[in-house]
């Protein structure tokens, strides 16, 4: 019998694992080189767009994840909270994550000019973001970005998909003086 196109493999691999896979991961289970499965992806990819599942891709990991446009009838199957929206506080602190990331805390703070520990305790909590490291500076400030979650909430394959925004100036890396406490 012969091989199946990488394709095939890659769409099952993805279909059976739990969680995002790697990309050098997949390249050792299917015997391959990393820029194989690279351009199997992107043909995937496309194979996928009018499909019930996309690809979603978070730097060199990869899952399968349900289309946005069926988020509706898969949250009744699944029996899930639908009523449990993010606050305009926790919107708007995760798109200052998603669009400057790897961002500090005090550069998200800088922004919004408000403390937001408790928005990003809630947005950490909820797996949107999570820590890249720590800055190799004075006080190693951990460092803020999205998660796979994070595409998959909002229905995106990878960053690239975000909006794109008007040119907006660097924030101050210290925050502000005035640290009002804010309701995550």
């Amino acid at each position: 019998m012969d091989n199946p196109p990488i394709e095939i493999l890659l769409e099952a691999l993805l279909f059976v694992a739990e969680g995002p896979l790697a990309i050098g991961d997949l390249a050792r289970a299917l015997e391959c080189e990393e820029e194989a499965v690279e351009a199997a992806l992107e043909v995937l990819h496309g194979d996928l767009a009018a499909r019930g599942v996309r690809l979603a891709r978070s730097g060199q990991r990869v899952r399968l994840v349900s289309a946005p446009e069926a988020a509706g009838a898969v949250e009744r199957l699944l029996g899930q909270d639908t009523g449990s929206r993010l606050s305009a506080a926790a919107l708007e602190t995760l798109a200052i994550i998603a669009y400057r990331q790897p961002i500090t805390r005090a550069q998200v703070e800088a922004i919004r000019g408000v403390n937001s520990d408790g928005v990003i305790r809630t947005l950490q909590g909820r797996g949107l973001i999570a820590s890249q490291g720590r800055l190799e500076q004075v006080g190693r400030p951990e460092i803020l970005g999205t998660t796979m979650d994070f595409l998959e909430y909002f229905g995106l394959s990878s960053l690239v998909d975000l909006p794109t925004l008007p040119e907006l100036p660097e924030p101050d890396a210290a925050p502000r003086d005035d640290h009002r406490q804010e309701a995550p």
